[in-house]
This record gives structure tokens, sequence and C-alpha cells, in this order.
């Protein structure tokens, strides 16, 4: 039996909450749990403890970020992209940072939200088309450029991106997972990250997760 991906849709929106919840809906292996405005989104949250929620950045009686920062401190928190209406939204770099691990345009295409919803299950990272992806992180220092990777650390890399874990990953690429071990220690080391999320977004910021 496919594993079903169970959704929380965090919006103060009806109409934008009621669009998302008809989309996933129609994907066999997606159910969407719950949906809900602003002030009750924490406690629905925690009542539901779904693998994946959707929530928008921006909300008239409780900020997005504050939300994502309360959800962060459960035991076991899910995945959260955060939701916006524009592409260059200052909140990016934020949510990122306090552990989003995407970020949504609100229009994004119906074809592919269930896919993103599945990367995120899976402890990928998504970005939707559009994003300003230089909102991610501070600016980089004069001098600093992306590390030069071999063929495999690139495939590597847009693997943990992909939320695929070690032993997949040297299945997809024919190595040990002993070996995929080491690359991803070594990405880890090259991007001066602590984490595959943040691995995942510093790739992505620099352009390394398009084509």
């Amino acid at each position: 039996m496919t594993a079903v991906t169970t959704v929380v849709i965090v919006d103060d929106e009806t109409l934008v909450r009621y669009g998302f919840e008809l989309i996933l809906g129609a994907a066999p292996d997606i159910d969407v749990v719950a949906t809900t405005g602003d002030v009750e989104a924490v406690q629905v949250i925690r009542s539901h403890a779904p693998d994946v929620v959707l929530l928008d950045v921006r909300m008239p009686r409780v900020n997005g970020l504050e939300v994502l920062r309360e959800l962060q401190t459960l035991a076991d928190p899910p995945a959260i992209a955060m939701l916006t209406t524009f592409d260059t939204d200052e909140y990016v770099g934020q949510a990122m940072e306090l552990g989003a691990a995407g970020f949504l345009l609100k229009d994004t295409d119906p074809e592919a939200l269930a896919e993103y919803v599945r990367v995120l299950a899976r402890g990928g990272v998504v970005l939707a088309p559009g994003v300003d992806r230089s909102r991610l992180f501070a600016p980089r220092l004069p001098g600093q450029v992306p590390p030069t990777l071999s063929d495999r650390e690139h495939a590597v890399l847009r693997l943990v991106a992909d939320g695929a874990s070690n032993p997949d990953i040297g299945q997809r690429l024919g190595v040990s997972t002993g070996t995929v071990k080491e690359d991803v220690r070594g990405l880890l080391a090259a991007f001066g990250v602590p984490t595959r999320v943040q691995l995942a977004l510093r790739a992505a910021e620099a352009g390394l997760l398009d084509g």
C-alpha cells in the first residue's frame, strides 16, 4: 500500500484554504486532515500531528513566523513550507533560518503542488519557481563562492535536496551507503552548514539545483 502523507493548511483566506485542499485532495497519497485560520493554527496542528504543514507567512492576527517558531518546539515537528503571494517576500530568509523547509507561492502550478508536498514529506526542500533565492541567506562576503563539486557530489546534493535517504542515494548512484555518508559529510563541511535542509538551501541559493 502507498503511504499517505497528511497535511494541514494554514491561511487566513478561506478561498486559499479551499483551493489548496481541493487540489491536494485529488492526490490518492495525500490527505488534507485539516485547514485552519491563524489563531487556531498551533492547536489544530498539535491535534492532528500532520506530516506536512503549508503555512501562510503573512496573517493579520498571528504572524506566520511566530507559528513556525512555536511548531519547531514540538517533539516531532512537521515539515513546513511557507505560503506567500510575493516572490520577493522579505520573510523568506527568516523563515528558512527558523526551520522552514520550503517557500511556495499561492499561485503555484496545481500540477506541481502535490509533488512539492511529497518532497517535503521525504525530508526535502521545495522552492517554487519565482521565489527570490537571494533572500534565503545574508549576502555572501567578498570572495565567497560555491565550492567546486565533482559530478557525484553534485548528484548527491540534488538527491539530498529531493529528500532521498543515504541508502536511496547509494542505490540510485551505484555506490555504498558509507560512501554517500562521507560525501554528505564533506558537503556539509564545504558549505559550512550543520543539517541536510540547510545544505539544500545553500545549494539552491548558489543555483546548484537548477536545470
